[in-house]
């Protein structure tokens, strides 16, 4: 386990030449910093095939481990078709070896969060993950660590007490729809609707995006936003005009996306046609360039 891309083996390696041919190394460009590099500084990911330089993706991999609160790590390229993830074994040759161990850790922690029978024990000196077992009813249940032998609710995580209700300071209660049980709808403390994980609004407009899972959805109804760009859900119904903007910051927000849209539109019925004429010489220059190339890599003869 290594920092270094030489150590990796996804990282590209250029084959050696052949007697009597040229050593000329190919170059590829990083989509990343748009610089072109020989075969030993690119990395392939291997979901995806991808293909970066390692610099970049050494850091997108950093940056990725301290933002990411142990998510996948996805591949760098925003318009990858396999969508691909890194696996362990990447990460572990891009990254040092305490960063490494802190991202196992980390998706260690984030998997025992999001899985409902599984929960840390509260005891300050133990680190005992307990396992719950699942109610149909959704009520909760006593949970006996194995390791220290604690007693606690599986919702407050306080010393179990059948006889009374959780404390209003401990971990809410939610119903189906993820809102505190009996208190108002505009409640500070929901959960995702994709991920459950708790979700705190001290303030700003009701168009939430949950920083673990990226999925964007409506504070009140917990509605999927993913694809509302116009933010139309927040002219009718229940949630109307409470998205938390004024009417006029809405309608510029409409204008800049339906500007944008045009703006593309127009670059491709402008370029469409120029391509068409200009396609014979792109051809003829793609064709010059792998003739020159081929006699380049001839061998003389005698």
């Amino acid at each position: 386990m290594g920092s270094t891309g030489e150590a990796c083996p996804h990282t590209m390696t250029a084959d050696k030449p052949e007697a009597g041919e040229l050593a000329l190394e190919p170059l590829l460009t990083c989509k990343l910093c748009l610089c072109e590099y020989s075969l030993d500084k690119m990395t392939t990911l291997q979901e995806c095939s991808c293909i970066f330089c390692t610099s970049c993706l050494k850091q997108y991999v950093q940056l990725a481990i301290q933002e990411g609160c142990g998510s996948s790590i996805t591949c760098p390229d925003m318009v990858c078709l396999n969508h691909g993830t890194l696996h362990e074994e990447e990460i572990a040759c891009l990254v040092p070896v305490d960063q490494f161990q802190f991202y196992k850790r980390l998706k260690f922690e984030r998997e025992v969060h999001l899985d409902p029978q599984r929960t840390w024990c509260p005891a300050v000196n133990c680190q005992m993950v307990c396992h719950i077992t699942p109610s149909e009813s959704g009520a909760r249940m006593l949970v006996e660590c194995s390791s220290c032998h604690l007693k606690f609710c599986s919702f407050c995580k306080e010393a179990w007490h059948p006889q009374h209700l959780c404390q209003e300071n401990q971990i809410p209660l939610l119903n189906e729809q993820g809102s505190l049980i009996g208190t108002e709808s505009e409640t500070p403390i929901k959960q995702c609707p994709v991920c459950r994980i708790y979700i705190e609004r001290n303030e700003g407009c009701a168009q939430m995006m949950c920083k673990n899972c990226k999925h964007t959805f409506c504070w009140y109804c917990l509605q999927n936003l993913d694809n509302d760009i116009f933010l139309r859900h927040y002219d009718r119904g229940p949630c109307r005009n409470k998205l938390g903007h004024s009417r006029a910051s809405v309608m510029w927000n409409r204008t800049q996306v339906v500007g944008i849209l045009v703006g593309l539109g127009i670059i491709a019925l402008v370029t469409s046609p120029l391509l068409l004429v200009a396609s014979p010489c792109i051809i003829c220059c793609i064709c010059k360039s792998y003739r020159s190339k081929k006699k380049k890599h001839s061998p003389p003869t005698t």
